[in-house]
């Protein structure tokens, strides 16, 4: 349940972001009255370890901050910046009286907001480095020609649908600029709801009070991927919580899936977990049950949506579920902060939260049906980018389980290895990788070297420069394609390199994957004359894996620094195959 804003406010006041990990500047302009937003995104960033400071422009002065270079809002330099105008205030006087010109007056019109919009958001990107997120605009319930609004020709609706089309156009080609649908927003609450005539005459507040904190719950979502702190896991119960039943004490056949309301929640839920993992989140089972009776349910109950190839992990067994969701996170490479967690049992929520607290453990009622409206309900899953990682993540989790059974299955490291058959493909940074590796750069916390994060528009700066190398590699096995899972970005003069960020994707750690890679970075140094490649260790509370790297390649501590020396031999690994594009 949301909480009112004025508790926000008051807890605004009383916070301390200081302590929080994250930070990030918020700019919020709107062409209306929109009082206690920045107050409320402060508390729910705080409430995620982010440290907000945010900038809220005057009253209906977005066009003056983002047209004058040397407003406030670019002296403040914002991270991030929310642009909310309604409809009323583009359309201005045709808002009411749509109908007063003829349906061609009415495109030029739209053309001409298409325009200001357009300019708007271009003069924003020559002023700052800031994301823009843009909202749409509503589709007002009300029409001036009533029960014929569909039957006239570039109708008022028809205006508002091709103003949010044309806008949408021009996000699509803005790496930093984003569309909020304001529009689904609208729907979602009720238009009654959110628009309440007596605040709007009183102060020409178009969004109610009431429902600031779920507006500002949607804006997190561009937050939270932004800093890299969206999850990527969902852990889930079996017994009435992919389920109606408890499988080791009821029958087979009285399984709840399908027929009844309550199986028919259930049925609905695993839909949406299955849209997620075609998406690319991970999906895992920490379950207390005899596994022979729950695997059966997951092999041929013809109600089950999920099936166990969708499964990353399958934790079933008698164990403590706090140890289980370790062994998950250690058994995927992931971060336990990476992991939302589904459990029926208050006990078990609240034994988890306890325990482990970086797990977002979700708090599910007795009724299956709210289930879904919980999960699409959170706004922890969104990414600023969709990559082709993104969508094969599911796939490619699966194949790691073969390849831990493989492991398993040979005498030594060694074998293992060479059974693999790895091949690696250094890649450039281009249009189709660039998103890849910035989102690996915000993302990849275990084995990263500086762990700097950058955004897609700063890759794009890096990679044309002459004096940089912005280069990942895409990694491939007898069981499939791990994708792009390493990025490298190289500082270079005449005599030296710095190497300024070099990543590896947690779950391809230790296949020597890392030495192939450094060795092809120090060998085209060598080739092109230079002596020494310098690189830096800034230790965090995780990326300890990288730790001992550096000196395990031949780099030497000189100072602050790791130098490698070009006229030591080179060495490479010879169980895979690596090849330059």
């Amino acid at each position: 349940m949301e909480r009112k804003l004025s508790e926000y406010i008051s807890l605004s006041q009383t916070i301390d972001v200081t302590k929080s990990s994250k930070k990030i500047k918020v700019g919020i302009l709107s062409s209306f009255t929109i009082n206690g937003l920045g107050e409320t995104l402060t508390v729910k960033c705080s409430e995620s370890d982010i440290e907000c400071k945010s900038y809220v422009a005057g009253y209906n002065q977005y066009n003056q901050e983002i047209l004058d270079p040397k407003s406030k809002l670019y002296s403040f330099a914002p991270d991030i910046t929310f642009l909310i105008i309604d409809i009323r205030t583009l359309l201005n006087k045709i808002f009411h009286h749509p109908y007063s010109i003829s349906s061609s007056e009415r495109k030029k019109i739209v053309k001409e907001k298409i325009s200001e919009l357009r300019n708007l958001i271009l003069q924003f990107k020559k002023n700052c480095n800031s994301k823009l997120i843009i909202s749409n605009f509503s589709l007002p319930s009300y029409s001036p020609s009533g029960l014929i609004e569909t039957k006239s020709e570039f109708g008022f609706h028809d205006m508002i649908s091709e103003i949010n089309q044309e806008l949408s156009g021009i996000a699509k080609d803005e790496s930093s600029v984003y569309v909020y649908n304001f529009n689904q927003f609208i729907s979602k609450f009720g238009e009654k709801n959110i628009f309440d005539y007596r605040q709007f005459f009183i102060g020409d507040i178009k969004i109610a009070f009431d429902y600031i904190p779920y507006l500002a719950n949607d804006l997190m979502g561009y937050v939270k991927p932004m800093l890299g702190l969206n999850k990527k896991c969902i852990v889930l119960d079996l017994d009435n919580t992919l389920w109606g039943g408890i499988v080791g004490e009821d029958e087979f056949d009285r399984i709840e899936l399908g027929q009844s309301s309550n199986g028919k929640a259930f049925v609905e839920f695993q839909k949406h977990l299955l849209s997620l993992w075609q998406q690319g989140i991970i999906l895992a089972i920490n379950s207390k049950n005899n596994f022979e009776d729950a695997i059966k349910v997951i092999r041929e109950h013809p109600g089950m949506i999920l099936k166990e190839e969708h499964f990353a992990s399958l934790q079933i067994n008698w164990n403590d579920k706090a140890q289980n969701l370790k062994v998950i996170s250690e058994e995927l490479n992931i971060g336990l902060g990476s992991i939302v967690y589904f459990d029926d049992d208050p006990v078990n929520q609240e034994r988890i939260k306890q325990e482990i607290p970086e797990v977002l453990t979700v708090k599910l009622p007795e009724d299956p049906s709210q289930y879904t409206d919980i999960l699409m309900s959170l706004n922890d899953f969104n990414v600023l980018q969709k990559t082709d990682e993104d969508l094969k993540r599911g796939k490619m989790y699966s194949q790691q389980r073969q390849r831990t059974e493989l492991e398993q299955s040979t005498k030594s490291i060694d074998d293992f290895l060479k059974q693999l058959n790895i091949k690696v493909t250094i890649k450039k940074a281009d249009k189709f990788t660039i998103p890849r590796i910035s989102q690996l750069t915000l993302k990849t916390n275990q084995f990263n070297l500086t762990t700097k994060r950058y955004q897609e528009e700063d890759i794009l700066k890096f990679s044309s420069d002459n004096n940089m190398i912005v280069g990942c590699a895409q990694i491939e096995d007898k069981f499939g394609d791990n994708g792009i899972t390493n990025a490298f970005i190289i500082e270079k003069n005449d005599k030296e390199w710095k190497i300024d960020t070099f990543l590896l994707s947690c779950r391809i750690i230790g296949r020597g994957i890392e030495d192939a890679i450094i060795s092809h970075i120090l060998k085209e140094a060598k080739n092109q004359g230079i002596k020494k490649i310098r690189a830096d260790f800034i230790p965090t509370k995780k990326n300890s894996p990288a730790e001992a790297f550096l000196p395990n390649c031949g780099f030497k501590k000189e100072n602050e620094y790791w130098v490698y020396d070009l006229n030591n031999p080179i060495k490479s690994p010879n169980h895979l195959l690596l090849e330059v594009e």
